[in-house]
């Protein structure tokens, strides 16, 4: 079975067999179990976040359990979540756009270690045309460029 959750939270319990027993726990309380690693962690990733989950469950002296098979992102067609046109991985993107903005700063402003600091206001005005770009190239999806057609710029050291 699948099913779409908010993972609330998943707490990771040591056995004294040495092995680690993972329980992601949703907004509804429903409890899933795993005893594999991979799986585990991945579901550490969406904590706080919606996820799609895959799961069975079995009856063993009178109890249900539900052991989590999987998880991974909602896939949707647009890759989108809704109500928030052009988002990607749940986050927003004029979000996205502001994060590669602060990664690229050091370039944009010249040097990695400027002598003296930058005004906020200087920052802003540098960063934000930059930042605009990034988040229309993320709500059309990427097409506006196509990249494989663009010859390589030569490298220089």
């Amino acid at each position: 079975m699948d099913r779409e959750v908010h993972v609330r939270e998943v707490e990771q319990i040591s056995a004294k067999s040495g092995s680690t027993r993972f329980v992601l726990r949703d907004e509804d309380g429903n409890e899933y179990t795993t005893f594999r690693p991979k799986i585990g962690q991945d579901a550490t990733r969406f904590e706080g976040k919606r996820a799609r989950i895959e799961f069975h469950e079995e009856d063993r002296r009178g109890f249900r359990n539900v052991y989590l098979d999987a998880i991974g992102p909602i896939a949707q067609s647009s890759g989108e979540r809704p109500g928030e046109p052009g988002s990607v991985d749940g986050q927003h993107p004029d979000e996205s756009a502001w994060d590669t903005a602060l990664e690229a700063a050091p370039w944009i402003l010249g040097t990695r270690e400027p002598e003296q600091a930058v005004a906020p206001e200087e920052l802003y005005e540098r960063l934000q045309p930059f930042k605009e770009l990034v988040a229309e190239d993320i709500r059309a999806g990427g097409e506006a460029d196509d990249v494989s057609s663009a010859s390589p710029r030569p490298h220089s050291d």
